[in-house]
């Protein structure tokens, strides 16, 4: 009874507090020279944002509150303004490539993909590592959710391969084994997160808020952009987990053995199998050359969900049932629809030009080292992408453009750190907390592994990535 009345005490208090928040918020409106309209609308999408990390209810349920708050008191039009974040073609391309993704898990393609990785390169731990690395490469720009591929895929395979080998929390061998692969498959998940617009749900609301400030990044450009400080992130990263949490068991000849076994009781590769792969290839080639011939990504991406459909390779019903697209279109559009209309209230112009202000007289290169290290480490405060994007991407880049930062640089980094900031705690993202309930890997190791892997990756990204871009003409 005791348990029931705390819990029920939490519920209300995480559900009372964005609103109180939001209210006490709305008591200044007047002392900042932005319209009421704006201040409101910012009270209710910091409300909402906040009701995100607290959790009460689910993620697309708080938006929709948000978004009844927003209509009831008139702040939006319901007809004009509110849905509008619905009918957003980057919005549906995240929508397709779910059902897409449907296909992948369905057929069982990605989970032969990821034992063919452990039958070739398993035979050292070290090498099942970059084995894990390269099947989330291979199957991040079709799944974009790194909470989905961790939760679905990944860990799966992870906690099969430990404990195989004797590597459990339960029998306290977890540094054998599992505590070195869990750490690789989370970094190199947020690694391949950042590397495609496709691969991570705040992506297309990235893209989004940087059109708003004359920065077009397309499906193709982002890819480019990321690719050699992806590869060099790939390549660097499970080298340093090696020597920072070093695994007891350095080889394992089993490895390859269970990797067999599997496939051997999967068969050969089934012509669903072949047909994801054909139109997967089809899709590539559209999104890589479909700005020269004129295709719209997301038309791409609705092309290949037709396939699937007509081949059979997934059913109407496989569609309905794929609930994360369906809450992704919710809680995605209603957040990238508000954050429109606060730049169009001017709301972010003011918050940019006060954080600029914070940084006026400096030369542009020290103003966009401070800030854009400020977004990266203040995710120690946050839980999940989506909320940090959501609240802060927007007013760091025009704050970054304002002080003299060229525009795509500014966009670039910032969309990079984005899915990179979530490598330093066990709360930053979906895929943290899944393979944290592994139980692998101690908190305070996984705190002092993440905070070395932030130092890794700004150099990689921040020093060698932007040299890239400067390579590419980018700025």
């Amino acid at each position: 009874m005791a348990k029931r009345a705390r819990n029920r005490l939490d519920y209300t208090l995480r559900l009372i507090t964005p609103f109180l928040v939001g209210f006490l918020l709305a008591l200044f409106e007047g002392s900042f020279p932005v319209q009421t309209q704006g201040w409101y609308l910012f009270c209710i999408l910091s409300a909402t944002i906040l009701g995100i990390i607290l959790k009460p209810l689910p993620m697309g349920a708080v938006t929709l509150i948000g978004l009844c708050v927003a209509t009831c008191t008139s702040i939006l039009d319901i007809g004009k303004e509110a849905l509008t974040g619905f009918s957003s073609p980057i919005i549906w391309l995240i929508v397709f490539v779910f059902f897409i993704a449907r296909g992948l898990v369905k057929t069982q393609l990605s989970t032969r993909i990821a034992y063919l990785f452990v039958y070739f390169l398993g035979k050292r731990t070290l090498g099942l590592g970059y084995g894990l690395v390269l099947t989330e490469l291979i199957i991040a720009p079709m799944i974009p959710s790194n909470v989905a591929r961790t939760g679905g895929i990944m860990f799966p395979i992870l906690k099969a391969i430990s404990e195989s080998l004797g590597s459990t929390p339960e029998k306290g061998t977890e540094k054998n084994l599992g505590c070195f692969l869990t750490q690789v498959c989370f970094q190199g998940n947020l690694i391949t997160s950042a590397m495609f617009i496709t691969a991570m749900a705040a992506n297309p609301l990235i893209q989004s808020l940087a059109a708003k400030q004359g920065v077009f990044i397309t499906w193709s450009s982002w890819l480019l952009a990321s690719s050699v400080p992806g590869v060099l992130s790939i390549i660097i990263i499970p080298l340093i987990l090696y020597f920072i949490c070093p695994p007891l068991v350095k080889e394992i000849p089993e490895a390859p053995l269970i990797a067999q076994r599997k496939l051997k009781e999967m068969g050969a590769v089934k012509q669903e199998e072949w047909m994801v792969i054909s139109i997967f290839v089809l899709m590539l080639t559209l999104w890589i050359g479909g700005e020269k011939w004129g295709i719209n990504p997301s038309v791409t991406a609705l092309l290949g969900v037709c396939l699937l459909l007509v081949t059979k390779v997934i059913t109407w019903d496989d569609m309905l049932r794929e609930r994360e697209a369906w809450h992704t279109l919710v809680w995605l559009s209603i957040l990238v629809m508000m954050s429109g209309y606060l730049e169009k209230f001017g709301l972010i112009a003011y918050f940019s030009k006060t954080i600029s202000i914070l940084v006026s007289g400096w030369h542009w290169f020290y103003a966009f080292l401070v800030l854009s290290l400020t977004y990266f480490y203040s995710h120690y405060l946050l839980a999940g992408n989506v909320a940090h994007v959501g609240s802060m991407y927007a007013a760091f880049l025009t704050a970054l453009i304002i002080t003299g930062s060229p525009p795509y640089l500014a966009a670039l980094m910032l969309a990079f750190f984005s899915s990179l900031f979530s490598s330093m705690t066990h709360y930053g993202t979906g895929s943290a907390a899944i393979l944290y309930g592994g139980g692998y890997v101690p908190i305070l190791t996984w705190w002092r592994i993440g905070l070395i892997i932030s130092f890794v990756n700004i150099v990689i990204w921040l020093g060698i990535g932007s040299m890239w871009w400067k390579v590419l003409g980018f700025w």
